[in-house]
């Protein structure tokens, strides 16, 4: 795998207790199969997530790791910037990440500060590609303007019940990745009537058909997570459903708009 190479189905490590688990759950993901993982500075399980890369049977080279800073109480300054990138390399236990995203554009965070320590964490060889994370079309214009990097990924929430269709033709106009995040909408999507039907359909469950309805999309990739080996395998298995125009066009007409990840700090809030 080389560095550009981003598998398009990842695992997510986000949880809100039990932050150790996710030594195990790394470590069972990558045996599964999974070579994509994702975290972040605030999940506060970043050394439980490095805990479990180190402990997998798998080469660091062969895993595409990602995580992400945030900058709500951080001064903006490059030094301070820096100073929290080195934090999430200490705490992962490695010497760079492929991708290191900056988590929300909101708080303290300003681009002409943030960014350019990006730029210089990716010269040092310490980040491979630069990410960003819950940004609107104009702070994604504004970010580019600032980085010397080419922008690699843009996460944010993601999944039928909420299809970002602008934000999936920006990746797709400027020929980055779109990470979606709560790809299942935390379950939410398991009791629509129209993924169910598809799922019967194609003897699919329906996670597998919202995963495959995102996958189905170019420039999209997602980050499902569980904490439950079967589960993990059900999701990789999403790579190998083909849904049919039919069935895409089908979820695409869900007009549902839920957002689950909905921050006062949101900028779609301000």
């Amino acid at each position: 795998m080389t560095v550009d190479d981003l598998p398009r189905l990842g695992f997510g490590t986000y949880s809100e207790d039990d932050r150790s688990q996710w030594a195990k759950n790394v470590q069972t993901a990558l045996d599964v199969g999974y070579r994509h993982v994702d975290t972040a500075q605030v999940y506060e399980n970043e050394q439980y997530v490095g805990e479990g890369l180190a402990a997998a049977n798998v080469d660091r080279d062969d895993v595409f790791l990602a995580t992400k800073t945030v900058h709500h109480d951080v001064p903006p300054s490059p030094d301070e910037v820096g100073e929290a990138i080195d934090g999430c390399l200490d705490r992962l236990g490695v010497d760079a990440v492929d991708l290191l995203y900056v988590h929300w554009p909101s708080g303290m965070y300003d681009a002409e500060a943030v960014l350019p320590a990006f730029d210089a964490a990716r010269d040092a060889g310490k980040v491979r590609h630069v990410g960003l994370s819950n940004f609107t079309p104009e702070l994604l214009d504004e970010a580019r303007d600032v980085l010397d990097a080419p922008l690699f990924a843009h996460q944010v929430e993601m999944h039928p019940l909420l299809q970002q269709d602008d934000l999936v033709e920006y990746a797709q106009r400027h020929d980055h990745w779109l990470v979606a995040y709560s790809p299942l909408a935390q379950g939410g999507v398991f009791d629509v009537p129209v993924i169910r039907e598809i799922a019967d359909k194609h003897d699919a469950s329906p996670a597998q058909v919202s995963l495959a309805w995102l996958l189905s999309k170019d420039n999209v990739a997602t980050i499902p997570k569980s904490s439950n080996r079967d589960h993990m395998r059900d999701n990789l298995a999403a790579q190998d459903l083909a849904l049919d125009d039919e069935d895409i066009a089908r979820i695409d007409g869900i007009e549902t708009e839920r957002r689950l990840i909905d921050p006062d700090h949101g900028p779609w809030n301000w």
